[in-house]
């Protein structure tokens, strides 16, 4: 029996990769993200893997619920959840921060998690199994200069996870937290408004995780036996020794 996945954030980075592993698992796919066009060029990419698209923005909650009842019948039971969705958004201390980037962190990150997983999870527990794999941070467990709510975003992650995790064992659903270090993908660009080389300079110096090897991490919790549950996960580069101390050769 084929297994569903729905991927959150899949237009690019670990989502899109996420989607790409999965698909060679068996795993079809249920892809969503704001930019449409990039999700039809990922979906090509997946044939002949089934997939569906879904284009909302996770902070929307009625957009969240309009679109996941729409999924056709053949996408309706969703085995496994990727909450990638989110992002980071300025880096300044929190005296001179923006709280329209504040808004947008705490609204992605924390919001749209739990806007959708509200959204799947009534499916899994009518059917008793699931699997929720939640992207967080190393960002969320070391608090770093300058990330104050981007790392306060990724904290609650933590938290939720967690919590989830206990609520939903009597419903043998299973809640992980995945968390990367340094990854080269578009989060820099976009936590520093599209200044493509104040972002490449993040990784400069060392050899940064690639969004592969974190799907590849996902890939592997997601399809160990029943009783088996990898509850978390930090990543790092092989320079990377805590959220901000990276050998630099």
């Amino acid at each position: 029996m084929t297994r569903t996945a729905f991927v959150t954030g899949a237009s690019s980075g670990i989502g899109r990769a996420t989607a790409l592993a999965l698909a060679q698992s068996g795993f079809q796919l249920i892809i969503t993200g704001r930019r449409r066009e990039r999700l039809e060029e990922l979906a090509q990419q997946l044939a002949p893997t089934p997939v569906h698209i879904l284009t909302f923005d996770v902070r929307d909650r009625a957009a969240v619920n309009a679109a996941v009842a729409s999924l056709p019948a053949g996408f309706q039971a969703v085995d496994v959840l990727v909450n990638n969705a989110g992002g980071a958004h300025g880096l300044a201390p929190i005296q001179d921060g923006d709280p329209a980037d504040w808004d947008v962190m705490l609204d992605s990150n924390v919001k749209g998690l739990l806007n959708v997983s509200q959204a799947i999870l009534p499916g899994m527990k009518a059917r008793k199994q699931g699997h929720i794999i939640n992207i967080g941070s190393i960002a969320g467990h070391e608090v770093y200069a300058n990330g104050n709510v981007y790392c306060a975003s990724k904290a609650a992650v933590a938290a939720l996870s967690k919590a989830m995790r206990i609520d939903l064992l009597p419903l043998h659903i299973r809640v992980a937290e995945v968390n990367p270090g340094a990854v080269e993908t578009e989060f820099s660009e976009v936590r520093f408004k599209g200044d493509a080389a104040r972002a490449a300079k993040v990784y400069e110096g060392f050899d940064p995780l690639r969004p592969e090897d974190v799907a590849e991490v996902i890939q592997f919790m997601v399809t160990r036996p029943a009783h088996v549950h990898i509850a978390e996960v930090t990543i790092f580069a092989g320079a990377q020794g805590a959220a901000t101390l990276i050998r630099r050769d």
